[in-house]
C-alpha cells in the first residue's frame, strides 16, 4: 500500500523542522525563526479557544489539528529557557519526540476534513455490492422505528445542543407523545445550552409541551449531566388544558409559582356528601417551607365562589385543609344545653363548633396553672357578645363560682341574666364599686384560714378544702365605662389591679368591649395578663380589617386570621349580568351574630359559632337551681370595709373623693367632691375640674400646673 502525498510532506516537515526546534533556540536566542514558531503557537491556541467554544461538532477533531503547532512553539520556549542543549540534551529530546509524535499520528493531513480518508496510490479492489449496502447501516443496537424516525428529524435539525438520541419510547395510548433518552455526542462533556423550544422545533410542537429532566443513574445505564429526558407531550397537555384531573388543576392553578399556594401539591380530594362540603388536603413540596395561602387566589384556581362565605382554609404545619361548603357552616344553630355548659374535672366546657364541626372548648378555671382564669370578650353590638356572656356564665354557675356582672347601660338581657347570678348592676358606678369590692376580697382571702390546717392558701380550683368559691368578675362595655368621666379613673386602675393579683385568690375578672388597645382602656400590662390567662373571643369588630387586627393584638404571634364579615351571602348568579339588566342584587344574607375568633393556647386562631342561649326562653334549663354567693365571712369582712351595700345608691359622702373643707365649695357639689387627689379606699384621686386658677411666675410653677392637669 503506497503512501499518500500530503502524508509524506507532512512526515518530512517535521523531520526538518525538529533540529531548527533543537538548534536556534540555543545559537540564535532572537533569530526571526523564534518568533515565527511562537506566532504560529499562539495561533494554534487561538484555534483550540474557537473549537472549544463552539457547538458544532467536530472540537476534539479541531483541536488536534492545531496541536503540532502549539507543542512546536512550546518545545521552542523550553530550549529557549535551558542553559545550553540542557541537561542530558533535552532540547534534542523534546525535538525528536515532537516530531516522533507528529510522523506516527500526523493530525493536520488526517483530520484537516470531516471523514476524510486519504486516498491511495494504487487502485485497489471495491468492494462487493452487498458490502456496499451494508456500510450506510449505522449500528443502532436494536434501535426501534420510533428512535431510528426519531435520531433522523434530531440529525435534521443539527444534533441540538451536541447530543445524540440513545432511545425513544412512545406513552401508552398516545399518539404523540414520547420521551427521549439524551446523551453529550463527545463523552465525557455535560449537556447545555439545550433548551425546551430546541427539543420542540425538530418535532413540531409548541416548546410548552417539552419538559427536561435529568437522568438519574440507575444499573445497566449511565446518568449524571452528560444525560437527559426529554418529556414531548402535546397530546397529554391538549387534554390536560380542556379537561384536567384534579392534581393536575392543583398543580397548574394553584401550587404553581403564581397560584394561590405556590410550592404546594394535593395530597387527595374527598367529599362529604351528608354535611355538603368538599376537602382539598395539601401539603408543601418542601417540608421547610411554611404555606403562604391566598384564598381568593385559591377558589379562582379550583373553580369555587370566593366570596360566599363557604371556603375555608386551616393550616397546621407544612399541610393545610381547604373546606368548600355548599351553603355557610356557620349560618346553623347550635342550641346550648346543660350537657355540653357543664366543665369536666379540667374545667372545659363546650362553647361552640367550628367550621368542620369540631367542638370548641373554653375554661372556667385554668387546671394547669392551678389559678382561676380572665375572660376577654370583644366585639361590637349586636355581634353575640352577650349570647357568649349567657353561656359563660352558666358554666361558671354549673361549676360553683360565683358571678358578678356589671354594664354601662340597662339593658333585657343582662337584667334577666341578673336573675340568675349573685350581683348585676348597670352604670359606670356600679362597675366601679364592683372593681373595687373584689379587689378587697383579694386582701380578705389572703388570710382567710383553711378548716384542715388553719393556715391561709392560695386558691386551688377543684380543691374541696377551699373556703370560698371562684369569683368571676364581668364588665361590659369595659371601653366605655374606663373613659366615664367620673368613674373611669378607678375602673381602670382597680381593673389592672385585679388582672394582677385576682388570679391566685381566686377571682377573674373579664372585661368586654369594641377594642382591646391601651388608648381604650385597656393597658399594656391588662391585655398581657388577659391574653396569658384566658382564650379570647373576639367577635364582629365591624370589619374584617378590624377584626383581624383585634384578633392579633390579642395573640402572643401574628397567625393567619380568619376573617367575619357582616353577613354570610351567597353568591347568586353573576353580577355583570344582572347589571347589563338592571337588575337589583339579592337580599340573600344571614347575620354572623355569634361568629367569633377564639385564640386556643398555643396561639392558633379558631373561627367558632358560639352556642346559642334563647332568652325568650327560660334560661333555668341553663344555670343551676341555686344561685351561688359570697360566703358569711366574707361579707362581713366587706361589710367592716364599707364595701358592702346596694351598688345602685347614689355616690355616699367620701367614697372616691374626699369631702370638701368649709370655704371650698364653689357651688357645684360634682366638681367640690371630685376636688383633691386620692384618700377614698378605692384607689386615686382626681384633679379639681373647676378649681382657681394658680398664677404662673417662675418654670417650677408652670410644672406643677402641668401635673396637676395631666395627673403626672
Amino acid at each position: 500500500m503506497s503512501t499518500p502525498r500530503s502524508v509524506a510532506l507532512e512526515r518530512l516537515a517535521y523531520t526538518l523542522a525538529a533540529p531548527v526546534l533543537a538548534v536556534a533556540p540555543n545559537i540564535y536566542p532572537d533569530s526571526p525563526v523564534n518568533q515565527v514558531v511562537q506566532l504560529a503557537g499562539a495561533a494554534g491556541i487561538g484555534g483550540w479557544f474557537l473549537a472549544a467554544k463552539s457547538d458544532e461538532p467536530g472540537a476534539g477533531r479541531k483541536i488536534l489539528r492545531w496541536s503540532p503547532l502549539v507543542l512546536a512553539a512550546a518545545v521552542d520556549v523550553a530550549a529557549g529557557h535551558t542553559g545550553g542543549f540542557g541537561p542530558y540534551w533535552m532540547d534534542g529530546l523534546l525535538a525528536a519526540t515532537w516530531a516522533a509524535a507528529g510522523y506516527l499520528v500526523m493530525p493536520f493531513s488526517r483530520h484537516t476534513r470531516r471523514r476524510h480518508r486519504p486516498a491511495l496510490a494504487a487502485p485497489v479492489v471495491q468492494p462487493a455490492p452487498s458490502e456496499v449496502l451494508e456500510e450506510p447501516v449505522v449500528q443502532d443496537d436494536g434501535a426501534d422505528l420510533l428512535t431510528r424516525d426519531a435520531r433522523m428529524l434530531w440529525e435534521q435539525a443539527g444534533m441540538p445542543g451536541r447530543t445524540y438520541i440513545v432511545k425513544a419510547t412512545r406513552h401508552p395510548g398516545q399518539q404523540h407523545d414520547m420521551t427521549i433518552l439524551l446523551r453529550a455526542s463527545e463523552t465525557g462533556r455535560p449537556i447545555t445550552g439545550l433548551t425546551e423550544a430546541a427539543v420542540a422545533a425538530p418535532f413540531a410542537v409548541h416548546s410548552s409541551d417539552v419538559v427536561l429532566a435529568e437522568v438519574a443513574i440507575q444499573p445497566g445505564r449511565q446518568g449524571g449531566p452528560g444525560w437527559m429526558e426529554a418529556h414531548i407531550t402535546p397530546d397529554a397537555n391538549q387534554r390536560r388544558r380542556k379537561a384536567p384531573t384534579d392534581q393536575e388543576r392543583w398543580t397548574d392553578k394553584v401550587g404553581s409559582p403564581k397560584g394561590g399556594a405556590p410550592g404546594s401539591e394535593l395530597v387527595h380530594k374527598t367529599r362529604d356528601s351528608v354535611r355538603g362540603v368538599t376537602f382539598y388536603r395539601a401539603k408543601m413540596a418542601d417540608a421547610t417551607t411554611t404555606p403562604r395561602i391566598d384564598l381568593a387566589k385559591v377558589c379562582r384556581g379550583l373553580g369555587l365562589p370566593e366570596d360566599d362565605s363557604c371556603v375555608f382554609v386551616l393550616i397546621d404545619g407544612i399541610e393545610f385543609l381547604i373546606s368548600a361548603f355548599d351553603k355557610p357552616p356557620l349560618s346553623a344553630i347550635f342550641p346550648a344545653t346543660r350537657e355540653l355548659l357543664t366543665p369536666d374535672a379540667k374545667g372545659m366546657y363546650v362553647c361552640g363548633y367550628t367550621i368542620t364541626g369540631q367542638p370548641v372548648k373554653n375554661m372556667v378555671f385554668q387546671h394547669d396553672k392551678n389559678a382561676a382564669r380572665h375572660g376577654l370578650i370583644l366585639g361590637v353590638s349586636r355581634s353575640g357578645k352577650t349570647q357568649f356572656f349567657a353561656i359563660d356564665m352558666a358554666a361558671m354557675s354549673l361549676a360553683g363560682q360565683v358571678v358578678w356582672l356589671s354594664t354601662v347601660r340597662k339593658d333585657e338581657k343582662t337584667s334577666t341574666l341578673g336573675k340568675y347570678i349573685d350581683r348585676q348592676g348597670s352604670n359606670a358606678l356600679w362597675m366601679a364599686r364592683s372593681l373595687r369590692a373584689a379587689k378587697a376580697l383579694c386582701e380578705i382571702r389572703a388570710e382567710m384560714p383553711w378548716p384542715h390546717d388553719g393556715e391561709a392558701h392560695d386558691y386551688k380550683p377543684g380543691d374541696a378544702r377551699c373556703p370560698y368559691r371562684q369569683l368571676n368578675v364581668f364588665a361590659d362595655e369595659f371601653m366605655t365605662a374606663a373613659q366615664d368621666g367620673d368613674f373611669g379613673e378607678f375602673i381602670q386602675k382597680d381593673g389592672d389591679d385585679l388582672t394582677v393579683t385576682g388570679l391566685k385568690y381566686g377571682i377573674g375578672f373579664n372585661p368586654a368591649g369594641q377594642s382591646p388597645f391601651a388608648h381604650n382602656g385597656f393597658s399594656t400590662e391588662m391585655k398581657d395578663n388577659l391574653r396569658q390567662n384566658s382564650r379570647p373571643s373576639i367577635f364582629n369588630m365591624g370589619s374584617p380589617g378590624a377584626t383581624r387586627k383585634a384578633a392579633e393584638g390579642t395573640m402572643e404571634n401574628a397567625y393567619d386570621v380568619p376573617t367575619i364579615p357582616a353577613r354570610y351571602a351567597q353568591q347568586e348568579g353573576s353580577a355583570i349580568e344582572r347589571a347589563m339588566r338592571g337588575e337589583a342584587d339579592p337580599e340573600n344574607g344571614v347575620s354572623t351574630g355569634g361568629v367569633a375568633i377564639m385564640v386556643m393556647d398555643n396561639g392558633r386562631a379558631v373561627l367558632m359559632r358560639s352556642l346559642y342561649a334563647d332568652f325568650d326562653t327560660d334560661l333555668a334549663e341553663l344555670f343551676p337551681d341555686d344561685v351561688n354567693h359570697l360566703t358569711d365571712h366574707e361579707i362581713r369582712e366587706l361589710e367592716k370595709r364599707g364595701l358592702w351595700f346596694d351598688w345602685n345608691e347614689p355616690v355616699r359622702p367620701g367614697e372616691f373623693w374626699p369631702e370638701p373643707k368649709n370655704g371650698d365649695d364653689d357651688g357645684d357639689d360634682g366638681g367640690s367632691r371630685r376636688r383633691g387627689g386620692g384618700g377614698g379606699k378605692g384607689g386615686g384621686g382626681r384633679g379639681s375640674k373647676g378649681g382657681s386658677r394658680q398664677e404662673v411666675v417662675s418654670a417650677r410653677k408652670a410644672l406643677e400646673a402641668i401635673k396637676s392637669l395631666t395627673d403626672a
